[in-house]
């Protein structure tokens, strides 16, 4: 017996993949890979830089990717680590990193920013919720189905 989504599924799928497909485009257009980008990001989400374990929990990106990306970063001379601790490491942005960082990941976050204050606060309100509702109980269901 086939199980096929629903329309809805198909739907949420299909805007999944296309809001990935135009991440892509960007960091393309900017001449970054995709991981590279999303370590950029994640150290401008967090100023000029962030702890390593911040990088790896909020980026989306597994462990070993952050690092691969972390040691081209580093070889470019866009960012370097330093030592915080015993077992831990911040990412900071080099002078190149902090410029390259403008030219990238911060236009992506303006962009970000400008459509959602484009958005009514309620329309944004309802699509976190939303999503992380979603996000929830799909965590959920997969602690108790697998």
């Amino acid at each position: 017996m086939k199980i096929h989504s629903s329309k809805e599924l198909k739907r949420y799928n299909y805007l999944s993949s296309e809001i990935d497909a135009a991440y892509h485009e960007l960091s393309s257009k900017m001449g970054l890979p995709d991981s590279s980008m999303i370590v950029l990001y994640t150290i401008c989400d967090n100023g000029d830089s962030c702890p390593l374990r911040d990088i790896v929990h909020n980026s989306g990106i597994s462990k070993q990717t952050v690092n691969s990306a972390l040691r081209k970063l580093e070889t470019e001379g866009i960012i370097y680590l330093e030592p915080a601790g015993s077992r831990n490491k911040i990412v900071c942005l080099t002078k190149q990193g902090k410029i390259l960082a403008a030219q990238t990941a911060r236009r992506i976050i303006d962009m970000e920013n400008d459509i959602l204050s484009s958005w009514r606060p309620e329309d944004v309100a309802k699509y976190l919720e939303l999503t992380e509702r979603y996000l929830r109980d799909l965590k959920d269901r997969i602690k108790t189905s697998i």
